[in-house]
């Protein structure tokens, strides 16, 4: 099966549209924080987070995302240096969440990305 295929298939499965994708003119597919939520809520995905680090302008925070026996860890992480805005703790936790959930789902091993991995001004949309 190719990865399109499986993308609306997992789409599908989730109750995902196509307000909750955007292609990215460099090649990936890009999901809303909307879609990530209904995702999570479809699956009832648990979530714990841990401070990883916390200084001034560097914060990682780490997300486990667990829903039955499967869990997966991932990190979120925000500075000066990927993060236009100054919350970086509230970024570092939106990304670790939506990383633990692409990555727990099967999403990223099909290259699809959270919204709030890329700073707007990277994102780069693609018409259809």
């Amino acid at each position: 099966m190719k990865n399109t295929e499986r993308l609306k298939e997992l789409a599908k499965d989730y109750g995902l549209t196509g307000e909750d994708f955007y292609k990215d003119a460099r090649g990936f597919v890009i999901i809303t924080r909307n879609g990530v939520e209904k995702i999570q809520a479809r699956d009832s995905i648990g979530l714990t987070y841990v401070t990883e680090k916390l200084e001034p302008d560097f914060v990682v925070i780490k997300a486990i995302a667990a829903v039955d026996d499967a869990r997966v860890e991932s990190y979120g992480e925000a500075s000066p240096k990927n993060c236009k805005n100054s919350y970086f703790v509230c970024m570092a936790e939106k990304r670790a969440k939506a990383r633990a959930i692409l990555q727990l789902t099967q999403f990223y091993q099909l290259g699809v990305y959270s919204e709030d991995e890329i700073e707007d001004k990277q994102v780069i949309r693609k018409k259809n």
